[in-house]
């Protein structure tokens, strides 16, 4: 065997074991943001000396796994027609939305402690540009109120998002009924406010 294709192996073989390693950090601190390196490690069937080979530190994991998520969240809010009026692509929105809060809040609270909050939000970036943008949209078309900050509309909207995701992983309200009530409370938020009568 060439040594260019024992390289290529060896490389094959350490993007598997990052790739299981982070599936199980996901899986692990999704159910519990205060999961060990070793918890991991034994999800992921690798031992610690493997796993700290590629990450330093449980930070870094946790800002792997949390940026996995981001990713796979990316890729399925990317499919979601934003076209058309602002308050039903801003529905369609939500309703994608509120499930990948829900798998997620856990490895935020995982996150929240052990990644500073700037990183978070670098992390989040993509998904606030495009309810910002809509939002945008909304107000040119007259839709949803100018009157309170953009930065304020955009940080509500995604406090009710985890609100939800808590309301239903204590089963305070059921899955079928979270994405209705989602966009029943961001769309009445968002709703130009009722002239004062004289």
């Amino acid at each position: 065997m060439s040594t260019a294709t024992s390289g290529r192996r060896r490389r094959a073989d350490a993007e598997r074991s990052i790739a299981r390693i982070v599936s199980a950090a996901r899986e692990c601190l999704s159910e519990n943001p205060a999961a060990s390196i070793d918890d991991i490690a034994k999800a992921a069937g690798v031992g610690r000396m493997t796993l700290y080979g590629h990450f330093r530190n449980r930070a870094e994991l946790v800002e792997a796994a949390l940026a996995d998520a981001l990713r796979t969240g990316e890729e399925i809010l990317s499919g979601v027609d934003l076209t058309g009026d602002a308050r039903d692509a801003l529905s369609r929105l939500l309703e994608s939305s509120w499930s990948l809060v829900a798998e997620s809040t856990a490895l935020l609270a995982a996150a929240q402690s052990a990644l500073p909050a700037g990183r978070i939000r670098q992390l989040h970036g993509a998904p606030a540009e495009r309810v910002e943008e809509l939002i945008r949209r909304g107000q040119d078309q007259g839709a949803f109120r100018t009157d309170l900050p953009m930065t304020w509309l955009v940080n509500v909207i995604q406090h009710v998002l985890h609100g939800a995701a808590e309301e239903n992983r204590t089963g305070r309200l059921k899955p079928e009924r979270t994405g209705h009530v989602v966009i029943a409370t961001v769309q009445s938020i968002l709703a130009v406010p009722a002239a004062p009568e004289h």
